[in-house]
């Protein structure tokens, strides 16, 4: 359908090809907003680009931003306003670029702002717009920062807090300053508001995940909801009262969506700390692992579902919900579709929120780990349908060779498998299936509100979840490095390379001087460690140089005179269940490409996503990889979508599945497209920052069919 006719009629009941009625809420040819509209639905009305001719797709423009490092990434999606595209860089540089062209208009480094401090910033995943009609501002996150930026200049707004930016320690309702923040998803913008969410460290040390909305203008908060309940407040009596003020988390990493008639924000929270042992935190733990509704203006709830209680899987909501629009029993609903780790998608009407299909409680295997309880039952939708397997069983056991099968099991001694509920054990390890990267992830799905369709990609790989009782170490250093390190890089400290190096010799790579800047500033995917008290972290670095040390000074104590509580159970590293050479232990798919009619909620088709040449070439058909980052779904009947670690982008045909074009990146494309306009061309741009064990990248790419060629 034209893109101008879905927009003019887009207010009021359109009906088209023997399609249902359906309204379009928003100008979908526009793609202003991280998911394009407010909505997220990823999708475009543009069609200049349709199945009879995507195969024509060239390249039309690169832009390469010079500052990628090893193992940074990009996983920004731009944003197009006025012609003009908005991104950022691994190092979080924000640009501007003329969108039909990719050249450089203005770019903005916000250590600027910080004294020159080069303070990490971690992965951004885009920026926000924000205009009266006069004023334009771009509004951005670098570490735990704030910024706001003249739109047309790449300036910054002085006006906007202190000389331009926000310190997102503060205000946060608590008597510590100190936390590991970084708001790595855009805001969401309600008239002068922007409302924000959080990534916390994952550890006692966390900050409470509280949402935020900001004066646009100022800088300055206007309201603030507690995820983690203060008392008198809803929700307060689902945790322990001596120890709530010790927990963190329940935070929006993932971005929220709007319905900006209706005043209501959608906001999915994650899990609470510590992750994976919730003896300090017994009870269903509202609003951690929650969709909550809440009023735009004001923060106040109206309405929340826990899709897990006592989360200790780190089962966070990974992506910000789709509003869509579907017909059910022969009437509309205004719903909500919200994708998780654990391969459902949830849906509730969106303004009561009661669920669109039933969601049953079901009993679940109980914790025997000391001081744990584990929640007696966990929510199961009956639909829609999962768009993944739930259950790593023996008959998923990788098989495609037999040195590949017994390396596998070789692996899975003294590991129990077989329910996706299984609780964390110190006796044994578990398969977490779906595993900790999902499941969905964080690029979020696509909904086509003209044909009522979700289309979610999801990574099939599972996991081993091991923890160690607390060895409590004479060695302060040691445990220091157990509370920070020991999640990413082990309990033993040999790593789970590529995505976590091991630090076994580090002494011979580092200097003292070398190793204490890095954990201060970060590195790539490695956060800063700035927030934790200057003596642990020269104890931190004396253990790991092996300068072994006894001094059991402040360990008991948190920075700004807290007592420092330790988790009785670690987690002893985040590790995948893969053969020698690399390979998921679970038989193919790997990754896939699903299309659910969501008003039947039963799955239309299903493809595979990615593959590995090396195994395509020894006659096994495409497997899919892991893919990180989301498809967008256009009026030209297609599906992109790169994301996988073949570093290819792809365009699917989105009634049927079948690819139609690919192309081959400068690196992997771990991002989610953008669709945009520019002078009567329509535009596909993708960030090729590579990362998650693929080569890191520098480039922004955009795809566009040549201009001799029909249209």
């Amino acid at each position: 359908m034209n893109k101008n006719l879905c927009f003019l009629l887009g207010l009021g009941l359109l009906a088209s090809c023997g399609e249902p009625e359906v309204q379009l809420d928003h100008d979908y040819s526009q793609w202003q907003t991280f998911g394009g509209t407010k909505d997220a639905a990823r999708y475009s009305s543009l069609d200049q680009i349709n199945t009879q001719n995507v195969q024509q797709l060239e390249l039309a423009w690169t832009y390469r931003t010079g500052d990628a490092t090893d193992r940074s990434q990009i996983q920004c999606q731009p944003i197009v306003v006025n012609g003009m595209l908005y991104a950022t860089s691994p190092q979080v540089n924000v640009f501007a670029l003329d969108a039909a062209t990719g050249a450089e208009i203005w770019r903005f480094n916000p250590f600027q702002l910080l004294g020159g401090q080069n303070s990490w910033a971690g992965t951004n995943r885009g920026v926000t717009y924000w205009t009266d009609g006069t004023a334009e501002r771009i509004l951005f996150c670098a570490g735990s920062w704030l910024m706001s930026l003249d739109a047309k200049t790449g300036q910054p707004d002085t006006a906007f807090g202190d000389g331009g930016k926000v310190d997102l320690q503060k205000d946060l309702d608590t008597e510590m300053e100190q936390f590991l923040i970084v708001s790595n998803t855009p805001g969401i913008i309600y008239q002068d508001k922007l409302i924000l969410g959080m990534r916390l460290s994952e550890g006692l040390d966390g900050a409470p995940g509280h949402i935020r909305a900001y004066n646009v203008r100022t800088g300055k908060r206007e309201w603030i909801f507690h995820t983690i309940p203060h008392p008198g407040e809803f929700g307060n009596e689902t945790w322990q009262e001596e120890f709530r003020d010790y927990i963190g988390g329940a935070n929006n990493w993932a971005g929220m969506s709007l319905d900006e008639a209706r005043g209501i924000v959608y906001v999915p929270t994650g899990s609470a700390t510590y992750d994976f042992w919730g003896g300090y935190r017994h009870g269903a733990n509202l609003f951690a692992n929650s969709l909550i509704a809440l009023d735009a203006n004001t923060g106040k709830r109206i309405w929340h579902f826990q899709a897990v209680h006592h989360d200790v899987w780190d089962r966070d909501f990974p992506a910000n919900p789709n509003l869509i629009r579907i017909k059910k029993d022969g009437k509309w609903i205004d719903a909500v579709a919200q994708t998780s780790k654990q391969g459902y998608v949830y849906a509730f009407d969106r303004v009561t929120g009661q669920p669109i299909w039933p969601i049953e409680e079901r009993e679940v295997p109980q914790s025997t780990l000391a001081g744990e309880q584990t929640w007696p039952t966990q929510p199961h939708p009956t639909l829609p349908e999962p768009y993944m397997r739930m259950v790593y069983t023996e008959n998923e056991i990788l098989r495609l060779t037999p040195e590949w099968e017994k390396d596998i099991r070789a692996k899975l001694e003294n590991v129990h498998y077989g329910n996706m509920w299984l609780p964390p054990s110190d006796t044994h390890g578990v398969v977490l299936f779906p595993g900790m990267d999902g499941g969905a992830e964080w690029g979020g799905s696509s909904f086509d509100p003209l044909t009522q369709t979700l289309y979610v990609n999801a990574n099939e790989m599972p996991w081993i979840l091991r923890v160690t009782a607390n060895p409590k170490f004479a060695d302060m250093g040691q445990n220091i490095y157990v509370n920070y390190c020991a999640n990413c890089h082990g309990m033993n400290r040999k790593g789970n390379p590529p995505a976590f190096p091991s630090l076994e010799n580090i002494a011979s790579k580092l200097s003292r001087p070398e190793l204490a800047g890095l954990i201060n500033n970060g590195k790539g995917a490695m956060p800063a460690f700035s927030h934790i008290p200057e003596k642990e972290r020269a104890l931190l670095v004396d253990f790991l140089l092996g300068i072994e040390k006894t001094d059991n000074a402040d360990k008991n104590e948190l920075a700004g005179g807290r007592e420092r509580l330790y988790p009785q159970f670690y987690l002893n590293g985040y590790s995948r269940l893969l053969t020698e050479d690399g390979y998921p232990g679970i038989q193919p798919p790997w990754g896939t490409l699903t299309a659910i009619d969501i008003n039947t909620g039963k799955i239309k088709w299903q493809s595979v996503l990615g593959e590995f040449e090396a195994l395509t070439q020894k006659g096994i058909p495409p497997t899919g990889t892991e893919n990180y980052g989301g498809p967008v779904s256009t009026a030209g009947g297609l599906v992109f979508i790169a994301a996988t670690k073949d570093e290819k982008i792809r365009a699917f045909d989105k009634e049927t599945g079948k690819v139609l074009w690919e192309a081959k990146l400068p690196a992997a494309g771990h991002a989610t497209p953008a669709v945009y306009e520019k002078d009567g061309k329509q535009f596909v741009v993708i960030a090729c920052g590579g990362g998650k064990g693929t080569p890191s990248g520098d480039s922004y790419v955009a795809f566009a069919l040549p201009d001799n060629k029909p249209k």
